[in-house]
């Protein structure tokens, strides 16, 4: 595991900044904030026991692959 870690309020904060821009005026910055977040929610989503799955309706199989995606794959996972 990484030595780097970010706040979830550092996370949210970003977004907040990123949803005030006017749309479609996206920065490097709005890049990272949006591939930290999928780093992290990724590592809690590999984290999560198979109850917590079942809870949010996908198997352990399925939160493996996205956990596994690379930090900067934001779109829907093809089919």
């Amino acid at each position: 595991m990484s030595g780097f870690v970010i706040s979830p309020g550092a996370l949210r904060q970003a977004g907040r900044a990123a949803s005030r821009k006017v749309a479609g005026a996206h920065t490097w910055l709005d890049w990272l904030s949006q591939a930290l977040r999928a780093i992290t929610t990724r590592r809690y989503l590999a984290e999560m026991d198979d109850r917590m799955l079942r809870d949010i309706g996908i198997t352990r199989m399925e939160a493996s692959q996205e956990a596994n995606r690379a930090p900067w794959d934001f779109g829907p996972r093809p089919m």
